[in-house]
């Protein structure tokens, strides 16, 4: 967004001291074809039929996919149930915690103000955002797309909300949230009387209904029902006419000159190669910067898994919690918290808590630094591997949050001065950058980098982009290497 802004103020100051520019037709949008978004191959994908997906032949990712559901009504209906839920959560309480006649009631803003309280401004802030405000903003981006895309002419301001929807998704934790609430409750049983309140039920019934909202969310389909521009800003100053070209017709431009917008994923040609990291002007569907691949994406990776790393250290060295009870208690780390869980008897749960505080991280920092490893390297060893180990590491990235949940909830509810008390500790701190910077490490990660730098994505390696499927049918036999595999799509 910030680059974008700095574009358009420099434009604008450069464009009062010139002469209007005739448009000059360099610009093509190629329909019918997409981008790999793991490998960067340029493939062609028909018109799929309801409750079909699209995969990469060369890595298996998924290009595309359709829904049998309304493009509106379903994930509108989910969207109204995910407003109504997350209204009624605001003003609902979770649990109720009972020690020696004394009561304490925790909600879901409850643990933000004590973690403030304690000092950890930072930390209520973090918990706040991915808690309270992040799942209300999405809802409000989704209800605003939805209802944009619903009228005859799609307004200019419907494609940027998808375009912030995209990005901000994944910071709404709800999901995470609900699991650091069971740890929570978990280690609350054995200490006092916990008595679950509406809200519980409630945050359960929000996890679900956002989670069919996206389910059911087709966002190829309402890009597809946006009307293109027919003039853009080009790169350098220049205005470019818009033509179009059809990937199944009309003979391809070389790999070189292509790319595809990062943000809608519109495939666009020039007359002209395209470097990798440049401006090239605007896109015509969704108005953002295009470029063929991230910017800085391995150097911007590469220093924020090294403080990652840095963090990693002390992050299961400190105490994150400390427990007192009666004046009497001892700081709890992580790993000390997996094993109190185990000598429980709550052996599921400590397996969860070591995957999602322990394995991840680890599996996060090894993966990453194997990927970076391999581009420098120029490597071509396992790449197929690699692109599902990252798209396996972009999703489960955020569970890490549990512990900081399930902290920030102790710290509200456990406060009966010398009888009980939870507070946070400075490892808290410390494992929640190694969470956020993992995160920001991954989504600045370019993938295709990878197969750029083996030399797979250049004209000759790329001629299985020029082939595709004849039809919509899922194929039964073996595929052949150039074809784009069509699926059935699974529950």
């Amino acid at each position: 967004m910030t680059d974008r802004f700095h574009k358009r103020l420099w434009q604008n100051a450069v464009n009062l001291s010139r002469t209007p520019q005739r448009p000059r037709a360099s610009l093509h949008v190629v329909e019918g074809l997409h981008e790999c978004s793991v490998c960067g191959l340029f493939q062609r994908v028909p018109e799929l039929k309801p409750g079909f997906l699209a995969e990469c032949e060369r890595c298996g990712a998924q290009i595309a996919r359709r829904r049998k559901t309304s493009v509106i009504g379903a994930p509108a209906a989910f969207c109204v149930a995910s407003a109504a839920l997350y209204i009624a959560l605001l003003i609902s309480p979770l649990m109720t915690l009972n020690v020696y006649g004394r009561e304490n009631t925790v909600a879901l803003m409850s643990g933000p103000i004590e973690l403030s309280h304690q000092g950890y401004n930072t930390m209520s802030f973090l918990v706040g955002l991915t808690t309270l405000v992040m799942p209300g903003i999405v809802i409000a981006l989704m209800g605003a797309v939805l209802y944009g895309a619903s009228r005859p002419h799609m307004p200019d301001w419907t494609p940027r909300l998808l375009t912030w929807y995209d990005r901000l998704r994944g910071w709404s934790m709800v999901e995470v949230y609900v699991l650091g609430v069971l740890v929570a409750y978990t280690k609350l049983v054995d200490l006092a009387l916990v008595d679950l309140q509406p809200g519980v039920y409630l945050l359960g019934g929000l996890m679900l209904t956002m989670a069919a909202m996206d389910s059911t969310f087709d966002d190829d389909l309402i890009w597809n029902n946006r009307d293109l521009r027919k003039r853009v800003d080009g790169h350098r100053g220049r205005i470019l006419d818009v033509a179009h070209l059809d990937a199944h017709e009309d003979a391809l431009p070389p790999v070189e000159h292509m790319l595809s917008c990062h943000a809608c994923g519109l495939v666009v040609a020039f007359d002209h190669p395209v470097l990798q990291e440049a401006d090239m002007g605007d896109c015509p569907r969704c108005d953002q910067i295009l470029r063929r691949r991230k910017r800085q994406s391995l150097a911007s990776a590469s220093c924020l898994l090294i403080a990652g790393v840095i963090f990693y250290i002390p992050a299961n060295m400190l105490p994150v919690m400390t427990y007192t009870k009666v004046g009497s208690g001892a700081p709890s780390t992580i790993i000390s918290g997996v094993i109190e869980l185990w000598q429980a008897g709550m052996v599921p749960l400590a397996l969860l808590v070591l995957f999602a505080s322990i394995t991840v991280p680890v599996l996060k920092i090894l993966a990453l630094s194997f990927m970076i490893i391999s581009t420098k390297l120029r490597s071509r060893w396992q790449l197929p591997l690699l692109g599902k180990l990252y798209r396996m590491v972009d999703i489960i990235g955020r569970w890490s949050m549990i512990d900081v949940f399930m902290i920030s909830i102790l710290c509200a509810v456990v406060h009966f001065a010398f009888l009980a008390n939870v507070t946070a500790d400075p490892g808290m701190i410390c494992f929640a950058l190694v969470v956020i910077l993992t995160i920001f490490a991954v989504e600045l990660f370019d993938p295709r980098a990878m197969w750029d730098a083996a030399g797979l994505n250049s004209s000759v390696a790329s001629d299985a982009s020029r082939h595709t499927l004849s039809d919509g049918r899922p194929t039964d036999g073996p595929i052949p290497s150039s074809d784009t595999s069509m699926e059935p799509e699974s529950a």
